[in-house]
């Protein structure tokens, strides 16, 4: 199982709304997640600076990642959350999110 850390940064004003939206994510995207290979898939705030750090388990990151580009409820998710992120350019929140490297993991 591959550990995947990340970051992205969101748009101060928006936390709210931002973290609104992760208390009833819609039960499609959810399923779509979780026949991907997105397992154990958690975000952390901070809401000085609107850090976002996201981890998840997956057997196959990238087969995760290209499962979840194919999916409908994947691109209707990214077009709603897109306002909410910085820095991203052209790129979807899941496909321009700063890998982190794991440098230590307590079994």
């Amino acid at each position: 199982m591959e550990r995947v850390g990340f970051r992205l940064q969101l748009r101060t004003e928006m936390l709210d709304e931002y973290v609104l939206h992760h208390t009833k994510v819609w039960p499609d995207m959810l399923a779509a997640l979780e026949k991907t290979g997105w397992h154990n898939y958690s975000l952390f705030l901070d809401r000085s600076d609107g850090s976002l750090f996201g981890y998840f388990e997956t057997p196959d990151l990238q087969a995760a990642l290209a499962g979840m580009a194919s999916e409908e409820v994947n691109e209707r998710w990214q077009k709603f959350m897109a306002p909410f992120f910085l820095e991203l350019g052209d790129k979807r929140a899941d496909e321009g999110f700063i890998s982190l490297e794991n440098v230590f993991y307590l079994k």
